[in-house]
């Protein structure tokens, strides 16, 4: 119960990543606000999984991709929970395709769903912690596209490493204010979005190459949040924090890395 008392907000957390960064966040004592557009049946699901687990738990629907539903998304939260001590910011929108081809309008909207939204609720929970003094954590989830430029992803790419590298400036202004701002960045992650997009007899057969043999579950992304919301994080700010599996080092050990032990 290494968060326990503490007020945490969820954005994107009906399903996917989210909703494994909610549930862990209650794991681990806290009670939660969670985000989704709307009051969808997958949100309702996790609100009864974290009250399951003994903790209070909220729904709080609302579009944090525009300033004024972050603002009514972060009022309403505040006047749930009473107060917010940690704040993960997992909202996102993504298409792939050709670079070549690939709509602006909708390049737009993938910056704008996935860096904008970021920018706009952590600014908002970041005057609160300020005002109300005493610290606080901001955990971004970001992507390992930061780190790879995958192909097709020209505009998740360009959001991800935006949002990592915002994140480091954040957490620079924030630091007379003690408020330790750092990043998650996934690997490929076994969530519903993944399966709508690649179809799961793809994924099965994509999860045997991983370095790790399987894709990354959204509860071990839950556990690196709740590490980062923790005490046990307390002088780690500015930084990012890859869960993976090893996917980023693919290919790096070359022959090597598929010689047995003899």
């Amino acid at each position: 119960m290494k968060l326990a008392g503490k007020k945490a907000l969820v954005t994107g957390a009906a399903r996917g990543i989210g909703r494994g960064c909610a549930l862990e966040l209650a794991r681990a004592g806290a009670d939660v606000a969670i985000n989704d557009r709307t009051a969808t049946p997958e949100a309702e699901a996790t609100i009864a999984e974290i009250q399951a687990l003994g903790r209070q738990a909220y729904l709080i629907p609302g579009d944090v991709f525009e300033r004024p539903g972050c603002e009514a998304v972060t009022a309403q939260a505040l006047a749930a929970l009473g107060q917010i001590d940690l704040f993960v910011s997992n909202p996102a929108f993504s298409r792939r395709g050709s670079f070549l081809e690939y709509d602006p309008d909708l390049f737009e909207r993938v910056l704008k769903g996935t860096l904008f939204g970021g920018f706009h609720m952590s600014q908002l929970v970041a005057r609160h912690m300020v005002a109300r003094g005493g610290g606080g954590k901001i955990v971004f989830i970001s992507s390992v596209h930061a780190k790879i430029p995958f192909a097709r992803s020209v505009a998740y790419n360009a959001a991800k490493i935006g949002l990592t590298h915002m994140a480091r400036t954040i957490a620079t202004e924030l630091l007379p204010h003690r408020i330790n701002v750092n990043v998650i960045e996934p690997g490929w992650i076994d969530t519903p979005g993944e399966h709508l997009t690649f179809g799961s007899e793809a994924i099965a057969q994509a999860a045997a190459t991983l370095p790790w043999g399987r894709l990354g579950l959204p509860e071990e992304i839950g556990r690196a949040a709740v590490f980062l919301c923790s005490a046990d994080a307390d002088y780690i700010t500015g930084t990012e924090l890859v869960v993976d599996g090893g996917l980023c080092l693919r290919g790096a050990g070359g022959a090597a890395a598929t010689e047995q032990p003899k």
